[in-house]
């Protein structure tokens, strides 16, 4: 049996978002979530989770690329303790170091710059945050 998973890119201005079933280990992108200084609007995520029923969240973590803490990480971990707080659902954190620089690379390689639109980087950022997930958790 497989479960659903919603996976988040989280931003500040914008948070990606995912949603997958571990029995293929695929993700595709939902619309993102404007947020203002990192908080989201939570009634439209709550609207996403009613309509995937999901088993289990995921959040990207972003990190330096030498695997330390910056200024966002910490708000990303705050964004999943709501998530779970809220939703009651088990949330883990996934380390997205090359998420959006591959997003950037794969949308250009599709469709060159004019592709390069924010919301389309976070929704492909949170589909590879949630495949590498099933790569590490699901096999």
């Amino acid at each position: 049996m497989g479960i659903t998973v919603i996976a988040f890119d989280f931003g500040t201005k914008s948070i990606g978002c995912a949603v997958g079933q571990s029995i293929t280990g695929t993700a595709q992108s939902l619309p993102a979530f404007k947020a203002q200084d990192g908080i989201p609007n939570w009634e439209a995520i709550e609207k996403c989770i009613q309509d995937w029923q999901p088993e289990r969240l995921v959040v990207g973590l972003p990190l330096n690329m030498d695997g330390t803490e910056q200024p966002l990480t910490l708000r990303a971990k705050k964004f999943a303790n709501r998530l779970h707080g809220r939703f009651n659902l088990p949330v883990e954190l996934q380390d997205e170091r090359l998420t959006t620089t591959e997003a950037r690379s794969e949308i250009f390689g599709r469709g060159g710059y004019r592709a390069l639109n924010k919301s389309k980087v976070d929704g492909i950022s949170a589909c590879l945050i949630l495949e590498s997930w099933f790569e590490q958790y699901c096999e």
